[in-house]
């Protein structure tokens, strides 16, 4: 590496395989000599406790029951849900009611319909009710999707009217944002690339004073 250096010269060296800049050799001590150190390394640790530290709370997956097989009047109820909230108006909370017979022998009447509540846990505003449709002409999995205008949670009530008589089942859910996290989330997720940022401004800054106080003759 010493091809990089001048004869005589103060300038400490640029060293090309470095990557953020200046070295300096043993017993160089003259103003503006630095050894920068790789502010990747703070960010990756920001970066990482951070992860750690944040709850995943949106979810991203898969249908999950929240109601499983649950006796009421003649039938078996179970109730699965993807519940996503949206700003848009598009009825993300969606509702999946399964129903068998609670006796032997019986089936479950085509004309057996199922509904769907919902309402903010905890509040005592008016429910959305949407009716459940069959899937593929199949009325014991039956499809309902409802607007959830905000994440937290939500008290469910499925309902089943029928030849068999009416029946009622209840559960809670959280509802989230499918693809994007919250305001809060988004804060801790861009606080690593802040830092990185303020981390090489400052090197940027240091590099700059380091090359000004090298100009000056001595």
């Amino acid at each position: 590496m010493d091809r990089f250096r001048f004869p005589g010269s103060r300038v400490p060296r640029w060293c090309p395989g470095s990557r953020f800049g200046f070295s300096r050799e043993p017993g160089n001590q003259e103003p503006g000599n630095l050894r920068t150190r790789e502010p990747g390394n703070l960010a990756i640790t920001v970066l990482l406790v951070t992860c750690a530290l944040v709850p995943l709370r949106a979810h991203n997956g898969p249908p999950y029951p929240i109601v499983s097989n649950q006796v009421s009047g003649a039938y078996v109820i179970s109730v699965w849900t993807d519940p996503d909230t949206t700003d848009d108006g598009t009825p993300g909370g969606q509702f999946w009611v399964r129903l068998a017979p609670a006796g032997p022998g019986s089936q479950i009447p085509k004309e057996t319909r199922a509904t769907v509540a919902i309402r903010a846990a905890g509040q005592t505003g008016r429910e959305l009710v949407a009716t459940a449709s069959p899937v593929r002409g199949d009325v014991t999995n039956q499809f309902a999707a409802l607007v959830m205008d905000h994440e937290g949670r939500y008290a469910v009530r499925a309902s089943v009217d029928g030849p068999l008589g009416n029946a009622t089942v209840s559960a809670e859910v959280d509802a989230t944002y499918d693809l994007r996290p919250s305001r809060y989330l988004l804060i801790v997720y861009l606080l690593p690339f802040v830092v990185v940022g303020l981390l090489w401004g400052r090197l940027l800054l240091q590099r700059r004073t380091a090359r000004r106080t090298l100009a000056r003759p001595s």
